[in-house]
């Protein structure tokens, strides 16, 4: 047993701590600085910088008890503790941060006017009945939408099923004096490699609008 009241013999690590480290694979170099141990900035070396998260993990505690000054060992284990609570701390809120920005993106795409006035167009479709089936089923939409007082464009794409096939949709949009319009809106059928142009006149309309001009 160890007599922690004596000096200790840092060049000599203790079976106990030669161990893994997540202080030191997670947060590699701020570790590294805050543990003397600055061979760590070896994470900003191409290629070396993939490798070097496994090493601390692996080889920290070694390095972090001969570099640093500890009471005891007891005193080195509640500090790589310590590492550890705040990188999981860290890792966790960053995820948390993404998940609610990318959350927050996929939200005001898919609660858009653009988004549900390309829905709706395809949802009245008659060719596009025919080509999936009915009922369809929409994916979440990506893309960009700008806007700027009364006026905006927004060009997405997104996914479509029906019973009869799948696709994807491509859109694109203009916000004029507050209302949004669609200036192409066009379905590419997985398997085939013509795309369909749904706002383009069906041969029922261009008939109808010749009888009614003659």
């Amino acid at each position: 047993m160890t007599d922690q009241s004596l000096p200790l013999d840092q060049t000599e690590v203790p079976a106990e701590i030669d161990r893994w480290n997540w202080g030191a694979f997670l947060l590699n170099w701020i570790w590294g600085i805050g543990n003397n141990v600055f061979i760590a900035l070896l994470v900003f070396v191409p290629l070396l910088g993939l490798v070097m998260p496994f090493v601390l993990g692996v080889r920290g505690n070694r390095w972090a008890w001969r570099n640093g000054r500890w009471d005891s060992i007891e005193h080195f284990k509640r500090v790589q503790r310590a590492w550890t609570k705040w990188a999981v701390i860290i890792y966790v809120g960053v995820i948390v941060l993404f998940c609610a920005i990318f959350g927050g993106v996929f939200y005001l795409l898919s609660h858009s006017e653009a988004y549900r006035l390309g829905v709706a167009n395809l949802e009245a479709s008659a060719e596009v009945a025919n080509v999936l089936g009915k009922p369809i089923t929409t994916g979440l939409p990506t893309g960009k939408i700008s806007t700027s007082g009364s006026s905006g464009n927004a060009a997405l794409s997104f996914s479509v099923s029906g019973p009869k096939g799948t696709g994807r949709v491509f859109l694109e949009a203009i916000k004029r004096d507050g209302a949004w319009s669609l200036g192409s809106l066009k379905l590419r059928v997985d398997g085939q490699d013509s795309v369909i142009d749904l706002l383009r006149p069906t041969r029922a309309e261009i008939d109808g609008d010749r009888r009614w001009t003659s």
